[in-house]
């Protein structure tokens, strides 16, 4: 039976009455359907379309998948790891080609709601956006084939799907825009600022705070707090592809200072930057089954251009092993030729399925990925450690936030790679590390002959026929620092910049100007602003005076406190009198007089000690909340405490597996919109020294009892 034929019987047992039907050309996805649809000059003169997806959940092994059926409008962001909470469901995916045929006997292109008899419905979940049932908007529906469509009201599709529910179980109801509202503020189309969270935790708000201010306790509900500053401080701002941000200029210039710190670093080292295209083929980027394995679920294909099918699917970049050593085996013909450092600025795309979180988890990021090959290993060894310590450096240096540097575990270690280092934070509100920078040796894995066969005669060998695989390594550090920056030093007025890399490091601010002030005095004022603005600005101090018209003083404060300024100084006609301003520094809300002479130098010193100060107290709370453990049952009452353990530690992964479980399944109830509660390595830290010796055959791990090899920080993660 044609799937036409089985559309329009569907019609004929039910009482159902189309309002359109129309034939066209085939169509194989939502933009050439609605344009084969309004070609025809038979469908309605305004309609939508409905989308019906298919996911396939996670499941015990063994066991079978009952997929999961969305019908939704067109325009609805349908986010899967949102919905899969909801059902209690893990992993949604969505199905491929045989799940549809195998359950419905369709492709995608002609799958609909009509697709749900009383055969299809009790085998699967169904799950209906609730707008569609009181819109009344007209909906296109494929009638079980792509080349023919029926136009069905809400009130048709809600006759329809209810009632099948007494074939099998209940249908699910959902509002997508409150689901999506209730975990991550969204920005409305035309409004620059995210709309409010339409729900918010007990004794969150802020008592009376005003429109400006964050509003939200950062130590109550920590996703809505940092989602407001980072808009409120002008950060980003939301984009209408979801997983997606727009970085404005005040997060922007923060990426940039660290890219100069870092190029003017790596380019001694003989580390040159590059740019290599965005696009890998499929065949290019499978050629490395583990690499790719560790990427797979996140990778984003393009399978179109224009109206026409790609012969080839193309990948977007999640990461670019495989876009440049194609090339690194043309290039590298000789010893000569070694080493062979490069780095590229850009931009990658991992199709996260999780809830995304600004800077920390999102589809698309800026990195920088630096890709060197080495005649041997202990150079390639040296430069591994060498790129990590730079990364400690943007971490502690520029940014105050102090980090962990360590070896990943075997389990945690870069897919495809020997082995990997890492610098590890620490958030404290939430008790999570978050991994900060990693620098990987890829070790040989790459330069075999059956992967990129990249290759040099051996110089030690005197007969010269002797081959040496290059040895590579490549190393990387994102956006991702900028959230865990926020994170660290942010409070419940906003945003606190370290020094090193605000754009604006100092913000002077006229005030006592009352109405009984003369134009003279106000002039004065504002003049002496400027005069010291330009003064900061000679030796390099990164000033603006804040003269606009028509704010107040208070106004301003608080403006500029929520962005983040590290210190504002205060002009008043009293001040100049005693020829002095007033410093406020952003960090500790501490204020105090400063003469006006020698303020060039006094000013950058007063700096540095803030970037000191805000450096020394996050670390002295990160390592008061690394605390080591050798008994199982003191792991997770430790965890919950918001800190990290430090075990003795076998270092097997069936350990390591069984550790994530059981601390998750023992832990305490989570923020729903939280990470996993189990815990997971976090690294195998460097310095060993903090903690009492491993005593062979003696200090046993304290998950599995084995001997333990070394101290290992575990900790529930981002």
């Amino acid at each position: 039976m044609s799937s036409v034929i089985r559309g329009a019987q569907f019609f004929n047992e039910t009482s159902i009455v189309p309002a359109a039907f129309v034939e066209h050309s085939a169509t194989n996805s939502p933009a050439t359907w609605r344009e084969a649809l309004e070609a025809s000059g038979s469908a309605p003169k305004s309609f939508e379309l409905i989308k019906t997806l298919v996911y396939k959940p996670k499941t015990a092994k063994n066991a079978t998948p009952v997929p999961v059926v969305v019908i939704a409008r067109e325009g609805t962001d349908v986010i899967s790891g949102l919905l899969g909470k909801k059902l209690n469901l893990k992993d949604l995916r969505l199905g491929s080609e045989e799940l549809l045929t195998e359950f419905f006997a369709l492709d995608k292109n002609s799958l609909s709601p009509l697709a749900l008899s009383e055969q299809t419905y009790p085998k699967v979940i169904t799950v209906v956006d609730a707008s569609i049932f009181t819109s009344s908007s007209v909906f296109a529906v494929h009638a079980l084939s792509s080349s023919s469509t029926f136009f069905l009201t809400g009130k048709d599709i809600h006759t329809h799907l209810k009632g099948l529910e007494t074939h099998g179980p209940a249908l699910h109801e959902v509002d997508f825009e409150a689901l999506k509202a209730d975990t991550e503020p969204s920005a409305p189309a035309g409004q620059s600022k995210a709309a409010p969270v339409k729900k918010e935790r007990e004794g969150a708000r802020i008592e009376g705070a005003v429109q400006i201010a964050i509003g939200i306790k950062k130590e109550v509900d920590f996703a809505a707090w940092y989602t407001n500053v980072l808009i409120k401080a002008e950060m980003l701002d939301y984009y209408n592809v979801s997983g997606c941000y727009i970085l404005r200029p005040w997060a922007y210039s923060i990426w940039e200072v660290i890219q100069d710190w870092f190029n003017a670093r790596i380019r001694p080292m003989g580390v040159q930057n590059s740019y290599f295209p965005m696009f890998v083929s499929s065949k290019v980027l499978e050629r490395e089954k583990d690499h790719v394995e560790g990427f797979s679920p996140e990778v984003a294909w393009v399978t179109r251009a224009g109206s026409s099918d790609l012969e080839e699917p193309i990948a977007i970049r999640p990461t670019s092993e495989t876009v440049m050593y194609p090339y690194y085996a043309k290039w590298i013909k000789s010893h000569r030729d070694l080493p062979l450092k490069l780095n590229q600025w850009n931009s990658v795309v991992r199709w996260e399925f999780k809830n995304p979180q600004p800077f920390i988890r999102t589809r698309e990021f800026l990195w920088q990925e630096g890709h060197t090959a080495h005649l041997t290993k202990a150079e390639a060894d040296i430069e591994v450690r060498d790129i990590l310590e730079l990364y400690r450096q943007v971490f502690e240096d520029l940014l105050a936030v102090p980090v962990i540097p360590g070896v990943k575990s075997e389990k945690e270690k870069f897919a495809g790679g020997l082995y990997t280092t890492t610098v590890e934070g620490f958030v404290p509100t939430t008790g999570r590390g978050i991994q900060g920078a990693t620098s990987h040796c890829l070790g040989q894995n790459f330069s075999r002959p059956e992967m990129f066969n990249i290759f040099v005669e051996d110089p030690n060998d005197p007969t010269g026929q002797g081959k040496v695989y290059v040895w590579q390594n490549s190393w990387g550090l994102s956006t991702r620092v900028i959230g865990v920056m926020v994170m660290t030093h942010g409070d419940n007025q906003g945003l606190v910049l370290p020094p090193r890399v605000a754009s604006i490091q100092v913000v002077i601010v006229p005030c006592g100007l009352t109405a009984k002030i003369s134009d003279e005095g106000r002039k004065a004022v504002n003049d002496k602003c400027d005069e010291l603005a330009a003064a900061l600005n000679k030796v390099g101090v990164r000033t603006r005076a804040d003269l606009r018209e028509g704010y107040t003083p208070g106004f301003k404060f608080n403006d500029w406190e929520q962005k983040g300024v590290p210190l504002r100084l205060e002009v008043g006609p009293a001040d100049l009198a005693k020829d002095q301003t007033l410093t406020v520094r952003r960090d500790n809300g501490v204020k105090s007089p400063l003469p006006l002479a020698g303020i060039t130098a006094s000013v950058p010193k007063l700096l540095e000690t803030i970037q000191a100060d805000m450096f020394k107290r996050a670390q002295d709370l990160y390592f008061s909340r690394v605390k080591p453990v050798t008994r199982w049952e003191d792991v997770v009452p430790t965890l919950d405490n918001k800190c990290v353990v430090v075990i003795p530690w076998c270092e097997e992964e069936a350990c390591e597996d069984d550790i994530k479980e059981r601390s998750g399944r023992a832990a305490e109830p989570q923020d729903e919109r939280a990470p996993s509660a189990g815990a997971k390595s976090l690294c195998i830290p460097f310095d060993q020294s903090k903690w009492p010796p491993i005593e062979p055959g003696k200090t046993k791990c304290p998950a599995c009892g084995k001997d333990a090899k070394q101290w290992t920080m575990f900790g529930r993660s981002y």
